[in-house]
């Protein structure tokens, strides 16, 4: 299959004439980005970065946002660093994208640690100017992957492949979007891009924000497209204030969405459209379900649909697709095979008319030579009704290698009672028994009353 991709028109060319005012919040600060049409957060010094390779570093989210539809059509490339990347990485990224180039603003903790020759200062106040330079390039968008250690690799990516999935929507001025993401990761920027292109207003995330502050900032602003992680979403219903948001669309993406987790926000939002989307920075966002059923239909491996094509060999997905990336910046790392598929290394799983994520090739736990997925015991511990979330992870034993543990979380109101506990512990092992092979029940249950999830919304996990 031979697939054409299509030209995107930048950014600001989207909000050029819009019927009404668009904002970003985020906890401190807010800016109309319609005015971009004809102003600018840069301090009137977008024509520097004309043609460049330009980093950005802002330590906000909202001078993020703006400086992108600044820059989309007017850089020749454009990396967006997420907030967590490691400085003793900047060398090498800057050298990698042969950047020469930086946009911080007060905010960028980084700043110091970036010697190089323009730097150029972003504000969330929005000025007017004389005249807007007209886009005249087809920016690359270089995003870092998550989730490997070293120096992350560079995915470079175009708009049009990062807006194929929703570039022919109709604008909607009374949707307002809100994310758990923080929108420098390939998730959050997808958000970022539905809101400009749909003409939405958008709230945005607050690194070290109290969850039960980000859900009243939702409720204010009356958000009505709801997105994050499982993770995000398992943390969100733990909280009070999930009862003061209404929105009208739930989106989880990023992690395996089981039933639990799917059928909770059923319960919470009885009348809400719920729906779960596959997609990683490689590929692309390659599909979303939402018939309320953890998985997708084996109906969608085969066909193309929407630009997407997906097999399975060797229990991995595979995907090639119009809204894939395309290819990684420097190095000799292939991105797709030589026909176009991207690895994405997720394991599936046919059960009946419908695949399954049993989870990543690379987490796997080895059990005397016998290999669990962590994921897959999780989404077992997750049906219990007591339960909100659960890690499992290995622990090292010298007959087997490692054995299996669970780090389990409880709904409210069933935590600290030690003799409920232990009783929600034999429950949990029984399900497991019942459900799973012996060798995947967990050895150890202990009940925590949080699970660490790193920036990039997902469960940080630990092997070993």
């Amino acid at each position: 299959m031979k697939m054409a991709r299509a030209e995107a028109q930048s950014l600001r060319q989207y909000i050029d004439g819009a019927a009404s005012e668009r904002f970003f919040w985020d906890r401190g600060a807010s800016a109309c980005y319609s005015y971009l049409a004809n102003g600018t957060s840069l301090g009137g010094r977008l024509g520097e970065l004309a043609g460049k390779s330009v980093l950005l570093a802002t330590g906000s989210q909202l001078t993020a946002a703006l400086a992108l539809i600044e820059l989309d059509g007017i850089a020749r490339r454009l990396t967006v660093l997420p907030p967590d990347a490691d400085p003793s990485h900047f060398g090498a990224l800057i050298a990698g994208a042969e950047v020469d180039a930086v946009v911080i603003d007060c905010g960028s903790s980084v700043s110091a640690a970036l010697n190089l020759p323009v730097r150029v200062a972003c504000a969330p106040a929005i000025g007017a100017v004389e005249r807007v330079p007209a886009p005249s390039l087809q920016t690359e968008w270089v995003l870092l992957t998550s989730g490997t250690t070293g120096v992350p690799k560079m995915v470079v990516h175009t708009l049009a492949a990062l807006t194929a999935p929703f570039v022919r929507k109709q604008p909607d001025g009374a949707v307002v979007w809100g994310t758990f993401y923080d929108m420098r990761r390939y998730g959050g920027l997808q958000i970022f891009l539905r809101a400009v292109l749909g003409g939405a207003s958008f709230v945005l995330s607050n690194a070290g924000e109290p969850i039960a502050q980000l859900l009243d900032r939702f409720a204010r602003y009356g958000v009505t497209h709801l997105s994050g992680t499982p993770s995000h979403w398992r943390r969100a219903l733990m909280s009070p204030a999930i009862r003061k948001i209404s929105p009208h669309y739930v989106r989880l993406s990023g992690e395996i969405a089981d039933q639990a987790i799917l059928d909770g926000l059923r319960q919470a939002f009885p009348l809400v459209s719920i729906g779960h989307a596959y997609a990683s920075t490689e590929a692309g966002l390659a599909f979303a379900v939402n018939d309320g059923l953890a998985g997708f239909p084996a109906s969608y491996v085969g066909p193309v649909r929407d630009g997407v094509e997906m097999k399975v060999e060797d229990s991995s997905l595979r995907i090639r697709s119009l809204r894939a990336a395309s290819r990684y910046v420097g190095g000799n790392a292939a991105l797709a095979d030589k026909d176009g598929f991207v690895d994405t290394g997720d394991i599936v799983e046919l059960r009946g008319d419908r695949y399954v994520f049993a989870g990543r090739r690379g987490g796997i736990i080895n059990i005397g030579g016998l290999k669990v997925h962590p994921e897959e015991v999780e989404a077992v511990i997750n049906r219990h009704p007591q339960v909100r979330m659960s890690l499992v992870r290995p622990k090292r034993s010298p007959v087997t290698g490692s054995v299996v543990i669970a780090d389990v979380v409880l709904k409210s109101g069933y935590e600290n009672a030690d003799g409920e506990e232990n009783e929600v512990k034999g429950d949990i092992l029984k399900l497991c028994r019942d459900a799973l092979p012996l060798y995947k029940v967990p050895a150890a249950i202990s009940i925590v009353p949080a699970l660490d999830v790193a920036a990039t919304g997902k469960l940080a996990r630990r092997y070993g």
